[in-house]
């Protein structure tokens, strides 16, 4: 595509054990450490944890699991408040 070569290593985190843990906890850290310093008013600042959130007080936050198990989904907007 467009001149670009793409490789595909079926295991690459098996095949370089260091690079993809510490790539994996570049990644996730900022995260934790949000949650850590502002608890639940992280996950309504970040879009990324919102969109990991799949319940939050006995409701169904994410759409898509909501309609695969056919239950309501309450945003998570309303459900915060």
């Amino acid at each position: 595509m467009d001149g670009v070569i793409h490789y595909y290593v079926a295991n690459m985190p098996g095949a370089v054990p260091l690079t993809s843990s510490k790539a994996l906890n570049n990644a996730t850290l900022p995260l934790g450490f949000a949650l850590a310093s502002k608890g639940f008013a992280a996950v309504l600042e970040n879009p990324h944890l919102r969109a990991g959130l799949n319940v939050y007080r006995g409701r169904l936050t994410n759409k898509a699991v909501a309609e695969s198990l056919c239950l309501p989904f309450s945003p998570i907007e309303p459900a915060a408040a």
